[in-house]
């Protein structure tokens, strides 16, 4: 796990740009628990897809 995905982090699905900004919710190894403008709650497996890390100051 990219030891940014933090709870707080803000991040973007590449593959799903049309869920929005996201807001990591809970990490805990490779299940990052993202809740999304336009998906809501979503449980990501880094594994099998990134997360894009958003500056802060970007949004």
């Amino acid at each position: 796990m990219d030891d940014t995905l933090v709870p707080g982090a803000w991040v973007r699905l590449p593959t799903r740009p049309d869920w929005g900004l996201g807001q990591v919710q809970s990490a805990i190894r490779n299940r990052v628990t993202v809740n999304f403008e336009h998906a809501g709650k979503v449980l990501v497996d880094t594994d099998v897809v990134s997360l894009t890390i958003v500056d802060p100051d970007e949004i």
